[in-house]
């Protein structure tokens, strides 16, 4: 059976994520859902930027090409992209791959809290 990279905390930034989706539902702004998120790492004692700003790289140049924000760079290791969308799509999935390829990351999660039920996709580079 393969291990999963990162699994433990994986696992505990969806806990946190069931949490707040749990409590506030559907229907509010990606910001909202962002803070709450916020608040629910920092109480499971996680480490984590918010909108971390980070330089985007081309190829294996060391002059960055721009810059991006993600939503959340949890223990220096799982990038979480949120979204509060009725259905996630493949430019929601491209954007989670790109941005792992770009940041040279191996984990991402992508959270949407925007249906009845908590959808969230596990990315592995």
């Amino acid at each position: 059976m393969v291990e999963l990279k990162h699994k433990e905390l994986t696992g505990k930034i969806i806990g946190c994520a069931m949490e707040v989706h749990t409590y506030l539902g559907n229907g509010f702004q990606e910001v909202i859902y962002q803070r709450a998120l916020a608040k629910e790492m920092h109480n499971a004692n996680l480490t984590f930027a918010r909108e971390l700003e980070m330089q985007i790289y081309y190829k294996d140049d060391k002059e960055d090409i721009g810059t991006r924000r993600v939503d959340f760079l949890v223990e220096d290791k799982v990038l979480v992209e949120i979204k509060a969308v009725g259905e996630l799509n493949n430019i929601h999935y491209a954007q989670v791959l790109n941005y792992l390829k770009a940041y040279k990351l191996e984990v991402a999660l992508l959270i949407n809290f925007g249906q009845e039920k908590m959808i969230f996709k596990r990315f592995v580079r």
